[in-house]
């Protein structure tokens, strides 16, 4: 597999009705071993939905950002981290950006925080 942790991707999820969805971003967050062996990757689900935007395990981005930048995110968002999924790569092709290291640091806050890890 061809993807790094922190690459935000546009992936397809299946809408509701059995249709075919949308694409939403989505934030690898499985470490980099994994992600050249196996053929799926975990990744935390992007949303414009800022209704948790102070919940510990939620990472705010404000799209003015330069770091909402280099993610390819254009509008403020949350990447949820108890919105994880584990998605085969076919799913994951179109990438738009990087999370920075800085970000990545807090997101793994924010992953121990949703996963109980303290």
């Amino acid at each position: 597999m061809n993807i790094q942790r922190g690459d935000v991707l546009k992936a397809r999820f299946p809408h509701a009705s059995g249709g075919r969805g949308k694409k939403r971003p989505v934030v690898v967050v499985q470490a980099d071993v994994y992600n050249q062996r196996l053929r799926h990757a975990v990744v935390a689900q992007v949303t414009t939905n800022l209704d948790e935007k102070d919940d510990p395990v939620c990472l705010f981005v404000e799209a003015s950002s330069a770091e909402a930048k280099a993610a390819g995110l254009d509008r403020d968002c949350l990447i949820c981290c108890t919105l994880l999924s584990l998605m085969t790569e076919d799913r994951l092709k179109e990438k738009i950006g990087n999370v920075s290291g800085e970000l990545l640091s807090e997101l793994d806050d924010c992953l121990k925080a949703a996963l109980g890890i303290g």
